[in-house]
Protein backbone atom coordinates (compact mmCIF):
# COMPACT_ATOMS: atom_id res chain seq x y z
CA UNK A 1 0.00 0.00 0.00
CA UNK A 2 2.82 2.07 0.70
CA UNK A 3 4.42 1.35 -2.70
CA UNK A 4 1.13 2.41 -4.08
CA UNK A 5 0.69 5.74 -2.89
CA UNK A 6 4.59 6.97 -2.80
CA UNK A 7 4.05 6.08 -6.85
CA UNK A 8 0.76 8.11 -6.80
CA UNK A 9 2.72 10.94 -4.80
CA UNK A 10 5.55 10.76 -7.75
CA UNK A 11 2.94 10.99 -10.46
CA UNK A 12 1.06 13.84 -8.66
CA UNK A 13 4.72 15.83 -8.42
CA UNK A 14 5.33 15.20 -12.08
CA UNK A 15 1.90 16.98 -13.21
CA UNK A 16 2.16 19.31 -11.02
CA UNK A 17 5.77 20.84 -12.12
CA UNK A 18 4.75 19.85 -15.95
CA UNK A 19 1.68 22.50 -14.95
CA UNK A 20 4.25 25.17 -13.94
CA UNK A 21 6.31 24.70 -16.50
CA UNK A 22 3.21 25.43 -18.78
CA UNK A 23 2.12 28.61 -16.74
CA UNK A 24 5.91 29.91 -17.17
CA UNK A 25 6.28 29.35 -20.78
CA UNK A 26 2.45 30.98 -21.31
CA UNK A 27 3.32 34.05 -18.67
CA UNK A 28 6.68 34.42 -20.85
CA UNK A 29 4.81 34.56 -24.10
CA UNK A 30 2.22 36.91 -23.01
CA UNK A 31 5.26 39.21 -21.37
CA UNK A 32 6.11 41.59 -24.47
CA UNK A 33 7.62 45.15 -24.72
CA UNK A 34 5.05 47.68 -27.21
CA UNK A 35 6.46 47.11 -30.84
CA UNK A 36 5.38 49.86 -33.54
CA UNK A 37 3.31 49.09 -36.53
CA UNK A 38 2.85 52.42 -38.27
CA UNK A 39 5.42 55.47 -37.20
CA UNK A 40 3.70 58.84 -35.42
CA UNK A 41 2.66 61.41 -37.91
CA UNK A 42 3.01 65.34 -37.36
CA UNK A 43 0.17 67.63 -38.00
CA UNK A 44 -0.43 71.44 -38.08
CA UNK A 45 1.52 74.41 -39.82
CA UNK A 46 4.96 74.76 -39.82
CA UNK A 47 5.65 78.79 -39.73
CA UNK A 48 7.59 80.09 -36.77
CA UNK A 49 4.82 80.97 -34.32
CA UNK A 50 2.34 77.97 -34.97
CA UNK A 51 2.22 74.95 -32.78
CA UNK A 52 1.88 71.35 -34.38
CA UNK A 53 1.23 68.03 -33.02
CA UNK A 54 2.18 64.28 -33.17
CA UNK A 55 0.09 61.29 -32.96
CA UNK A 56 1.40 58.05 -31.19
CA UNK A 57 1.23 55.95 -34.06
CA UNK A 58 0.05 52.52 -34.35
CA UNK A 59 1.91 50.30 -31.96
CA UNK A 60 0.59 46.00 -30.85
CA UNK A 61 1.10 44.91 -26.90
CA UNK A 62 -1.17 47.32 -26.05
CA UNK A 63 1.34 50.31 -24.42
CA UNK A 64 0.09 51.68 -20.95
CA UNK A 65 1.76 55.01 -21.45
CA UNK A 66 3.49 57.16 -23.64
CA UNK A 67 6.08 59.82 -23.86
CA UNK A 68 7.51 62.43 -25.94
CA UNK A 69 10.36 63.90 -27.32
CA UNK A 70 11.08 66.74 -30.25
CA UNK A 71 14.13 66.95 -32.44
CA UNK A 72 14.89 69.54 -34.61
CA UNK A 73 16.84 68.55 -37.74
CA UNK A 74 19.72 70.06 -40.49
CA UNK A 75 20.33 67.87 -43.94
CA UNK A 76 19.59 64.79 -41.66
CA UNK A 77 21.44 65.29 -38.32
CA UNK A 78 19.07 65.92 -35.58
CA UNK A 79 19.41 67.03 -31.99
CA UNK A 80 17.03 66.96 -29.38
CA UNK A 81 14.96 70.13 -28.25
CA UNK A 82 14.84 70.84 -24.83
CA UNK A 83 12.14 70.90 -22.27
CA UNK A 84 10.22 69.93 -25.53
CA UNK A 85 8.15 66.65 -24.03
CA UNK A 86 4.63 67.62 -24.80
CA UNK A 87 2.64 65.82 -27.65
CA UNK A 88 2.96 69.04 -28.94
CA UNK A 89 5.13 71.94 -29.94
CA UNK A 90 5.01 76.16 -30.57
CA UNK A 91 7.94 76.44 -33.40
CA UNK A 92 10.34 79.27 -32.94
CA UNK A 93 12.83 81.29 -34.78
CA UNK A 94 15.43 78.34 -34.54
CA UNK A 95 13.51 76.04 -35.96
CA UNK A 96 13.03 78.46 -39.14
CA UNK A 97 14.83 76.74 -42.33
CA UNK A 98 15.42 73.29 -40.46
CA UNK A 99 12.93 70.15 -40.29
CA UNK A 100 11.40 68.77 -37.28
CA UNK A 101 10.65 65.62 -36.21
CA UNK A 102 8.81 63.70 -32.82
CA UNK A 103 9.98 60.61 -31.26
CA UNK A 104 7.60 58.80 -29.33
CA UNK A 105 8.39 56.45 -26.50
CA UNK A 106 5.64 53.18 -25.84
CA UNK A 107 5.55 51.80 -22.23
CA UNK A 108 3.85 48.78 -20.75
CA UNK A 109 4.92 46.44 -18.17
CA UNK A 110 7.12 44.38 -19.75
CA UNK A 111 9.02 47.28 -21.12
CA UNK A 112 9.37 50.34 -23.90
CA UNK A 113 10.30 50.84 -27.15
CA UNK A 114 10.68 54.26 -29.14
CA UNK A 115 8.96 55.43 -32.35
CA UNK A 116 10.48 58.74 -34.96
CA UNK A 117 8.02 60.66 -37.58
CA UNK A 118 8.84 61.20 -40.51
CA UNK A 119 10.94 64.92 -41.22
CA UNK A 120 8.27 67.90 -41.32
CA UNK A 121 8.70 70.70 -43.67
CA UNK A 122 11.27 73.17 -43.88
CA UNK A 123 10.22 75.49 -40.83
CA UNK A 124 8.99 78.87 -42.58
CA UNK A 125 9.38 82.40 -41.33
CA UNK A 126 6.19 84.06 -39.96
CA UNK A 127 7.22 87.60 -42.26
CA UNK A 128 6.18 88.24 -45.56
CA UNK A 129 8.57 87.17 -48.38
CA UNK A 130 11.41 89.17 -49.12
CA UNK A 131 13.81 88.72 -52.34
CA UNK A 132 17.28 88.19 -51.98
CA UNK A 133 17.51 87.70 -56.06
CA UNK A 134 15.79 88.90 -58.43
CA UNK A 135 13.60 87.02 -60.97
CA UNK A 136 15.32 86.04 -64.05
CA UNK A 137 14.13 85.36 -67.86
CA UNK A 138 15.14 82.72 -70.05
CA UNK A 139 14.78 82.26 -73.49
CA UNK A 140 15.48 84.47 -76.53
CA UNK A 141 14.05 87.44 -77.15
CA UNK A 142 12.28 86.66 -81.12
CA UNK A 143 9.04 86.99 -81.97
CA UNK A 144 7.77 83.41 -81.69
CA UNK A 145 10.14 82.13 -79.45
CA UNK A 146 9.02 81.22 -75.46
CA UNK A 147 10.29 83.12 -72.24
CA UNK A 148 10.14 81.63 -68.93
CA UNK A 149 10.24 83.25 -65.91
CA UNK A 150 12.23 81.89 -63.08
CA UNK A 151 11.32 83.28 -59.69
CA UNK A 152 14.25 84.07 -58.10
CA UNK A 153 15.52 83.21 -54.63
CA UNK A 154 12.89 84.38 -51.60
CA UNK A 155 12.93 84.63 -47.65
CA UNK A 156 9.55 83.46 -45.77
CA UNK A 157 8.97 80.15 -47.58
CA UNK A 158 6.34 81.57 -49.92
CA UNK A 159 3.62 79.18 -50.91
CA UNK A 160 2.91 80.43 -54.28
CA UNK A 161 3.91 82.68 -56.98
CA UNK A 162 2.36 84.88 -59.47
CA UNK A 163 3.73 86.66 -62.30
CA UNK A 164 3.42 89.88 -64.97
CA UNK A 165 4.74 89.83 -68.21
CA UNK A 166 5.53 93.63 -68.88
CA UNK A 167 6.51 95.14 -72.40
CA UNK A 168 9.11 98.53 -72.15
CA UNK A 169 10.54 100.18 -74.52
CA UNK A 170 14.00 99.68 -76.06
CA UNK A 171 15.86 101.45 -73.27
CA UNK A 172 14.24 99.33 -70.92
CA UNK A 173 11.85 102.41 -69.81
CA UNK A 174 8.06 103.38 -70.21
CA UNK A 175 7.59 99.61 -68.71
CA UNK A 176 3.24 98.99 -69.04
CA UNK A 177 1.70 95.35 -67.82
CA UNK A 178 0.28 93.20 -70.86
CA UNK A 179 -3.20 92.01 -70.53
CA UNK A 180 -3.14 88.37 -70.07
CA UNK A 181 0.22 87.59 -69.59
CA UNK A 182 0.18 86.05 -66.54
CA UNK A 183 1.40 82.73 -66.48
CA UNK A 184 5.54 81.19 -65.75
CA UNK A 185 5.74 81.48 -69.48
CA UNK A 186 5.35 84.10 -72.25
CA UNK A 187 5.14 83.78 -76.11
CA UNK A 188 7.26 86.91 -77.80
CA UNK A 189 4.58 88.82 -80.15
CA UNK A 190 5.36 90.51 -83.67
CA UNK A 191 3.99 93.64 -81.09
CA UNK A 192 7.08 93.23 -79.15
CA UNK A 193 9.60 93.93 -81.86
CA UNK A 194 11.83 96.36 -81.13
CA UNK A 195 10.66 96.33 -77.10
CA UNK A 196 12.33 94.35 -74.45
CA UNK A 197 10.43 92.34 -72.06
CA UNK A 198 10.55 92.11 -68.03
CA UNK A 199 8.63 89.86 -65.71
CA UNK A 200 7.05 90.72 -62.26
CA UNK A 201 7.19 88.31 -59.71
CA UNK A 202 5.14 88.17 -56.46
CA UNK A 203 6.02 85.75 -53.61
CA UNK A 204 2.67 85.09 -51.25
CA UNK A 205 2.61 83.82 -47.62
CA UNK A 206 -0.18 84.00 -45.28
CA UNK A 207 1.61 86.93 -43.60
CA UNK A 208 2.02 89.16 -46.72
CA UNK A 209 3.50 89.21 -50.47
CA UNK A 210 6.06 91.29 -51.87
CA UNK A 211 6.76 92.01 -55.58
CA UNK A 212 10.32 91.55 -57.28
CA UNK A 213 11.15 93.07 -61.47
CA UNK A 214 13.12 90.87 -63.59
CA UNK A 215 15.92 93.16 -65.59
CA UNK A 216 14.36 93.40 -69.45
CA UNK A 217 15.45 91.58 -71.81
CA UNK A 218 17.74 92.50 -75.08
CA UNK A 219 15.59 94.50 -77.95
CA UNK A 220 13.10 91.90 -79.04
CA UNK A 221 14.30 90.22 -82.64
CA UNK A 222 12.32 89.26 -85.60
CA UNK A 223 11.50 85.78 -86.12
CA UNK A 224 14.59 83.39 -86.13
CA UNK A 225 16.94 86.13 -84.86
CA UNK A 226 18.09 83.82 -82.75
CA UNK A 227 19.77 86.73 -80.26
CA UNK A 228 20.38 89.92 -80.20
CA UNK A 229 23.62 91.15 -81.44
CA UNK A 230 26.96 89.69 -81.83
CA UNK A 231 28.06 87.07 -78.85
CA UNK A 232 29.45 88.46 -76.47
CA UNK A 233 32.35 86.22 -74.16
CA UNK A 234 31.17 84.38 -71.16
CA UNK A 235 33.48 86.04 -69.51
CA UNK A 236 31.63 89.55 -69.59
CA UNK A 237 28.25 87.35 -67.92
CA UNK A 238 27.50 87.93 -64.26
CA UNK A 239 24.66 87.58 -61.64
CA UNK A 240 21.94 88.42 -61.57
CA UNK A 241 22.23 87.43 -65.68
CA UNK A 242 22.56 84.37 -66.33
CA UNK A 243 23.30 81.81 -68.88
CA UNK A 244 20.39 80.03 -70.85
CA UNK A 245 20.18 76.56 -73.15
CA UNK A 246 17.63 78.99 -75.23
CA UNK A 247 17.35 76.01 -78.19
CA UNK A 248 18.03 72.17 -79.26
CA UNK A 249 18.05 70.89 -82.25
CA UNK A 250 18.98 67.23 -83.73
CA UNK A 251 20.25 66.09 -86.70
CA UNK A 252 18.87 63.70 -87.71
CA UNK A 253 15.42 65.15 -85.72
CA UNK A 254 14.97 61.37 -84.78
CA UNK A 255 16.90 58.32 -83.31
CA UNK A 256 16.17 55.85 -86.10
CA UNK A 257 18.74 52.98 -84.78
CA UNK A 258 22.05 52.14 -83.34
CA UNK A 259 24.06 53.04 -86.14
CA UNK A 260 23.13 56.59 -86.86
CA UNK A 261 25.08 58.96 -85.32
CA UNK A 262 23.38 62.13 -83.72
CA UNK A 263 24.29 65.93 -83.98
CA UNK A 264 23.20 67.75 -81.02
CA UNK A 265 23.09 71.43 -81.13
CA UNK A 266 22.92 73.79 -78.52
CA UNK A 267 21.99 77.34 -78.96
CA UNK A 268 23.45 79.39 -75.72
CA UNK A 269 21.70 83.06 -74.76
CA UNK A 270 21.81 85.30 -71.66
CA UNK A 271 18.75 86.21 -70.21
CA UNK A 272 19.31 89.55 -71.81
CA UNK A 273 18.99 87.37 -75.26
CA UNK A 274 22.66 87.80 -76.33
CA UNK A 275 24.42 85.07 -78.06
CA UNK A 276 27.25 83.99 -75.85
CA UNK A 277 30.25 82.48 -76.95
CA UNK A 278 32.78 80.05 -74.35
CA UNK A 279 30.03 78.78 -72.26
CA UNK A 280 30.94 74.99 -71.37
CA UNK A 281 27.84 72.99 -72.73
CA UNK A 282 27.07 69.54 -71.00
CA UNK A 283 24.43 66.81 -71.78
CA UNK A 284 23.89 63.37 -70.98
CA UNK A 285 20.73 61.06 -71.53
CA UNK A 286 18.26 60.49 -68.73
CA UNK A 287 18.48 57.55 -67.41
CA UNK A 288 21.90 57.26 -67.55
CA UNK A 289 23.59 54.88 -70.37
CA UNK A 290 20.93 54.80 -73.12
CA UNK A 291 23.37 56.95 -75.90
CA UNK A 292 26.80 57.69 -75.75
CA UNK A 293 28.97 59.87 -73.11
CA UNK A 294 28.90 63.32 -74.93
CA UNK A 295 32.57 65.70 -73.52
CA UNK A 296 31.73 69.12 -71.99
CA UNK A 297 31.93 71.34 -75.26
CA UNK A 298 32.31 75.32 -75.54
CA UNK A 299 29.87 77.68 -77.66
CA UNK A 300 31.16 79.29 -81.13
CA UNK A 301 31.25 82.69 -82.09
CA UNK A 302 27.57 81.96 -82.71
CA UNK A 303 26.72 80.77 -79.75
CA UNK A 304 26.43 77.58 -80.64
CA UNK A 305 27.98 74.24 -79.30
CA UNK A 306 28.20 70.81 -80.76
CA UNK A 307 27.70 67.67 -79.63
CA UNK A 308 27.40 64.03 -81.08
CA UNK A 309 25.97 60.45 -79.76
CA UNK A 310 24.85 57.36 -80.91
CA UNK A 311 22.40 55.23 -78.81
CA UNK A 312 23.56 52.02 -76.85
CA UNK A 313 22.56 48.97 -76.24
CA UNK A 314 20.41 49.95 -73.12
CA UNK A 315 18.08 52.06 -75.61
CA UNK A 316 15.07 50.57 -76.93
CA UNK A 317 14.30 51.26 -80.77
CA UNK A 318 10.72 51.49 -80.39
CA UNK A 319 8.63 53.83 -81.73
CA UNK A 320 6.20 56.22 -79.89
CA UNK A 321 8.91 57.12 -77.06
CA UNK A 322 12.27 59.37 -77.06
CA UNK A 323 15.24 59.60 -74.88
CA UNK A 324 15.18 62.88 -72.36
CA UNK A 325 18.46 64.70 -72.61
CA UNK A 326 19.86 66.77 -69.61
CA UNK A 327 21.58 70.33 -70.62
CA UNK A 328 23.82 72.29 -68.54
CA UNK A 329 25.63 75.45 -69.36
CA UNK A 330 28.22 77.01 -67.49
CA UNK A 331 30.82 79.85 -67.36
CA UNK A 332 34.30 77.95 -66.84
CA UNK A 333 35.63 78.27 -63.44
CA UNK A 334 32.15 78.34 -62.14
CA UNK A 335 30.78 75.77 -59.78
CA UNK A 336 29.02 73.63 -61.67
CA UNK A 337 25.78 74.20 -59.09
CA UNK A 338 26.22 77.85 -58.67
CA UNK A 339 27.33 80.90 -60.36
CA UNK A 340 25.69 81.50 -64.20
CA UNK A 341 24.83 78.37 -64.56
CA UNK A 342 21.26 76.68 -65.58
CA UNK A 343 19.95 73.19 -66.58
CA UNK A 344 17.16 72.32 -68.82
CA UNK A 345 15.59 68.69 -70.53
CA UNK A 346 15.08 68.19 -73.79
CA UNK A 347 13.85 65.08 -75.94
CA UNK A 348 14.61 63.46 -79.21
CA UNK A 349 12.05 61.36 -80.56
CA UNK A 350 13.10 57.30 -81.51
CA UNK A 351 11.48 56.62 -85.09
CA UNK A 352 12.52 53.31 -86.02
CA UNK A 353 13.63 53.17 -89.34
Amino acid sequence: MRKHNSRRSAVTSTLLVAVLVGLVAAASALAAAPRTSSPPTLDGTFRQGETIRTSNGTWTNNPTSFSYRWLRCDNQNCSRISGATANTYRLVQADVGKSIVSEVTARNGDGSATARSAFSPQVADNTAPAATAPPTISGAASVGEQLTASEGTWTGSPDRYTYQWQQCDAAGAGCAAIPGATGKTFGVRSADLGRTIRVAVTAINPRGRTTAVSSQTGTVRAAGGGGTGPAVPVSSISLPDRLVASAATFSPSAIRNRTDTVTLRVRVNDTRGRLVQGALVYATGVPFGRITAMPETPTNANGIATLTFRPTLRLAIRGNSAVQIFLRVRKPGDSVLAGVSSRRLVQVRIVPG
